[in-house]
């Protein structure tokens, strides 16, 4: 005999939301395919309302998805145990994202410790420079493709550093919005949190701002220009797209926080979008040291 008292474990009823979402993927994918084949063969096809209708889909299933998990939160049907689901789904969502940008970073490490010196002969590879690429020079960034294609590399000082700032600083209203949060003060937690969306917005407005100055002909900075633009846009526009995210998430939280929502004991889904936002950070000042400034 125990008299250890057992919580219940919700469970919800059947819903038709995955379905939703993989309609919703399989639009997007197959709509993306047909439209980038579409600009290959310059038809005029359907793939792009595919697209557009796919994305459409995704947003109406994320609205009435959350929406249900938000009402059965707020009704009380949530436990300590689905509470600990919710922390272990979201830390390997974390964790996914990490091994996500680790081979992004993986690849430029490779890139610029291996390949590069391998084409200037380095090594065993003198053959390789000399026959390759004769004129090639082993340095980072490469500036001059093959073709002879020159670009420009963007600088650490000016935006860069500025949107360092933003990011570094919204880090820091997050935490003090968390903080007022915990001790249940409403007011501050709502001007933390509002400032947090602010310096997110404006860092998101001064990166289109970098990337309107790359492409210009001053620089000549392209996603086509050889190694350095594809590596450059990949990584610091993965990270744009996970800002954005990051960014919808606390402007969400925002909402919830001025209906009243979150209590001290009862905010994982602000703590989550908390979790997120510091990994974005995190992951802009590994951009700023590996992209910019070595």
């Amino acid at each position: 005999m125990t008299n250890k008292e057992y919580e219940s474990y919700y469970v919800p009823s059947q819903s038709h939301w995955p379905i939703v979402g993989a309609a919703a993927l399989f639009m997007i994918a197959f709509g993306a395919a047909t439209y980038v084949s579409d600009l290959a063969s310059e038809t005029s096809g359907y793939g792009g309302y595919l697209l557009l209708a796919g994305i459409a889909l995704v947003v109406y299933m994320l609205v009435g998805w959350f929406s249900d998990v938000i009402s059965e939160s707020l009704t009380g049907k949530y436990s300590h145990q689905m509470d600990n689901s919710f922390r272990q789904g979201m830390s390997w969502f974390i964790f996914s994202e990490v091994m996500f940008f680790a081979a992004f970073f993986g690849a430029l490490l490779y890139l610029r410790v291996f390949s590069v010196p391998w084409l200037g002969g380095a090594g065993n590879n003198v053959s390789t420079g000399a026959v390759l690429w004769p004129d090639f020079v082993a340095q980072w960034p490469l500036l001059k493709t093959p073709d002879g294609t020159t670009t420009t590399a963007m600088g650490w000082y000016g935006l860069p550093l500025i949107n360092t700032v933003l990011l570094l600083t919204s880090s820091i209203t997050a935490h003090f919005a968390h903080s007022a949060l915990i001790k249940n003060n409403r007011g501050p937690l709502k001007a933390w949190l509002g400032l947090t969306i602010v310096l997110g917005l404006t860092f998101m407005f001064f990166q289109v701002q970098e990337y309107a100055h790359g492409y210009s002909e001053e620089m000549r900075l392209f996603l086509d220009s050889g190694v350095y633009g594809n590596t450059f846009y990949l990584l610091t526009g993965f990270h744009g797209m996970h800002v954005t995210l990051g960014c919808i998430m606390l402007i969400v939280m925002w909402f919830r926080v001025l209906k009243g929502h979150f209590t001290p004991e009862n905010h994982f889904a602000f703590q989550a979008a908390s979790w997120y936002w510091h990994f974005v950070d995190v992951v802009w000042v590994m951009l700023f040291v590996f992209v910019y400034i070595l």
